[in-house]
């Protein structure tokens, strides 16, 4: 599972600045690593012969035929500079695969091979406080009228709507009652 926790800080394809650099960060605690600035150099030159040529009004297009040419190699130049990076950073970060996010080595849990929280739900066998069966789903009953589910937004017995007493975390996905100001699995507030 590749690593997909990063934030792109890379800079222009055709600057005199050009590069490529990455920002990976933990899912859990927010902790950031930046890779190092890897130089594009096509983009690079690119710059300079913009500048140059802006005091020459004859040479607009070799510039833009090199803007072209440095930015026809830019995205497979970038894709190469991330897969570098990602093997940098993957000593440091891991990938949980109960809940797929990012764990940085201070947040994972090497006996389990998961994340902290995913690893103190094994250990403690607990669903994290919500009930497994989400509501409108089958097992789950109607809070109006206390008739068994079948599975669906609305009740079928006296047409409750089921999403209306439930909400789930828009950062992990968890199911949590209306009321609840806090994700019970990772903290988010609503």
């Amino acid at each position: 599972m590749s690593l997909n926790n990063y934030r792109d800080l890379s800079t222009s394809s055709s600057d005199v600045s050009a590069g490529f650099q990455f920002e990976f960060y933990c899912d859990l605690c927010g902790d950031s690593m930046r890779t190092a600035f890897t130089p594009y150099r096509k983009g690079q030159i690119t710059g300079w012969l913009g500048r140059f040529t802006f005091l020459f009004s004859d040479l607009y297009k070799v510039n833009r035929a090199s803007g072209a040419f440095a930015d026809a190699g830019a995205s497979s130049a970038k894709a190469e500079a991330l897969e570098e990076a990602r093997a940098t950073v993957a000593q440091y970060y891991h990938a949980c695969p109960t809940c797929h996010r990012a764990a940085g080595n201070e947040c994972w849990s090497a006996d389990l091979q998961q994340c902290r929280d995913c690893a103190a739900k094994a250990r403690s066998g607990s669903s994290g406080g919500y009930s497994q069966s989400a509501p409108g789903e089958a097992g789950s009953a109607c809070p109006h009228c206390q008739t068994p589910s079948q599975g669906g937004r609305f009740c079928h017995e006296c047409g409750f709507d089921m999403a209306s007493t439930h909400k789930s975390c828009p950062s992990c996905g968890s199911t949590m009652s209306r009321q609840a100001r806090f994700c019970t699995d990772c903290g988010h507030g609503f």
